[in-house]
């Protein structure tokens, strides 16, 4: 019984060579596209997860102002010196506090402009940042 079903199918697979072909080829590129697919997503996972392995566990980002629907972070007033103190004297053991300062601009040289980040902070940054 196997044996006749077997020859059935081989006998209908050569009649429609061209069927056949097509539809092998269906499948071969329908798996190569599953498999590329799912190659991207673990290679796009994997690079998120370093970008925040980057950022660091023991970080702690602190914003003035109270962010929510309708509320802009522009609203807020800005740090000053006395605040980044009081938080570096209020919290102990901390590595380094570092006030960012953070905008964009306009730089023009040469007669060409070109838009740039313009930041400020201080040299607790680069401790913060594992950069010393």
């Amino acid at each position: 019984m196997f044996l006749e079903t077997l020859k059935l199918a081989l006998r209908a697979i050569s009649r429609n060579i061209l069927r056949s072909f097509l539809t092998v080829l269906g499948v071969v590129i329908g798996v190569a596209a599953v498999i590329a697919l799912v190659t991207i997503g673990n290679g796009t996972t994997e690079q998120v997860s370093a970008e925040l392995s980057r950022l660091g566990t023991n970080m702690l980002f602190v914003r003035p102002g109270q962010f929510g629907p309708g509320r802009a972070s522009s609203e807020a007033r800005r740090f000053t010196v006395k605040d980044v103190d009081a938080i570096r004297d209020q919290l102990t053991g901390l590595r380094a506090v570092a006030p960012l300062n953070q905008t964009t601009a306009t730089a023009i040289y040469g007669g060409q402009s070109h838009s740039t980040t313009v930041m400020g902070t201080t040299n607790y940054y680069f401790i913060a940042q594992d950069l010393d």
